[in-house]
């Protein structure tokens, strides 16, 4: 099977067999030893000095715990939006009582940062800027470096979703001067889903001092002084600790430059090989993602029935579009375990179905 949707992504099999080993005391000498060797590598791959907590949770755990363990009921916060995954951002940022300002570009469309200076500068008392480095469901990534640049100038918190970018596409964390990043164990880690992987700088834990945002099983306080003991302040995920302890290795075997050419060959592969099909991206190539194709399949094909045809004739499961761009766009995943000839067949899965999925 070719699982090929932005997320979960196939597990590599040094990763399923660490993942079968027996339990352990999650309070013991043995965990004590994987979880601090696994943070000291976290820390290498997110190219940061600062912290790096692991929490038992998905992606979206771990943006609710980078709103609320900076932020405050009332604090005014600008959500950079242009995709479903930045309005989530914005949504939990909300739910908490933060005072959202919404800066909201077309889905597919980059983030200008001129707009984000001018919100800034008409909203000076702005406590953060949230972001999405890699919107999966339009397949494109933000330039957070240049994003980042205009934040620190005006001198507020970034706190950056990089749950389908980090470990794929280069995020060197303390260079970019982020505050709190996010990452998810089902992406670029190659893991089973649900570890979340935040780092944070000395700035957001001065601002986590003074936040007063409801939490507790998300508070990085506890989640600090756990680790500085080997623990985690809830029961982890222990298997899943096991595999990331794995992929890691295989991460920096490979080395963090290697891994970002192989993701940009892997996906200009894809890029090239839909065009050749007769179909065209969802958003500019300028800004195309590396971890994921967006397709545009132009009215001619029913989505539906392409991705059922492939799963269905072919064996290879793509995503379809969400929420407003449902039924009008397919998106290919090209993130973690991945090559050139897993993309090789996808595309020739493609070629074949799409005959098949015409629209009458």
């Amino acid at each position: 099977m070719q699982l090929r949707i932005p997320g979960p992504t196939p597990c590599p099999p040094q990763a399923l067999q660490a993942m079968g080993q027996q339990m352990v005391n999650h309070r013991g000498d043995r965990f004590v030893k994987i979880l601090k060797s696994i943070t000291e590598r976290l820390k290498q791959v997110f190219q940061t000095k600062g912290d790096v907590l692991l929490l038992t949770a998905s992606g979206t755990g771990g943006m609710e715990a980078a709103i609320v363990n900076t932020l405050s009921p009332g604090d005014k916060v600008l959500s950079i939006t242009n995709g479903f995954f930045g309005e989530r951002f914005l949504d939990i940022a909300r739910a908490y009582g933060a005072e959202v300002i919404a800066l909201g570009f077309e889905w597919g469309k980059p983030v200008d940062p001129d707009a984000i200076a001018g919100a800034l500068r008409a909203n000076s008392d702005i406590k953060a800027v949230l972001v999405v480095h890699n919107e999966t469901s339009t397949g494109m990534t933000n330039d957070l470096r240049e994003i980042s640049s205009v934040v620190k100038t005006f001198d507020k918190l970034l706190l950056v979703d990089a749950i389908s970018s980090l470990g794929c596409i280069n995020l060197p964390v303390d260079e970019w001067n982020c505050d709190v990043v996010v990452t998810g164990s089902q992406k670029g880690w190659m893991v089973p889903p649900g570890l979340a992987m935040v780092s944070v700088s000395e700035r957001a834990w001065q601002a986590h001092a003074r936040a007063r945002m409801p939490r507790c099983y998300w508070d990085f306080t506890l989640a600090k002084e756990h680790l500085q003991k080997g623990q985690t302040p809830w029961t982890p995920a222990v298997s899943l600790c096991y595999a990331l302890d794995a992929t890691l290795d295989l991460m920096l075997g490979e080395g963090l430059d290697n891994i970002f050419a192989r993701h940009a060959r892997v996906a200009q592969l894809t890029r090239n090989g839909v065009k050749s099909l007769g179909l065209s991206l969802f958003c500019d190539e300028k800004y195309a993602s590396n971890t994921v194709t967006a397709v545009n399949p132009s009215g001619r094909i029913d989505v539906s029935r392409l991705i059922r045809v492939l799963e269905d004739e072919h064996d290879v499961i793509i995503g379809g579009g969400q929420e407003r761009l449902s039924g009008k766009i397919f998106r290919i995943g090209h993130l973690g375990f991945v090559c050139e000839d897993d993309m090789e067949s996808v595309l020739e899965a493609l070629g074949k179905a799409l005959p098949l999925a015409k629209k009458a």
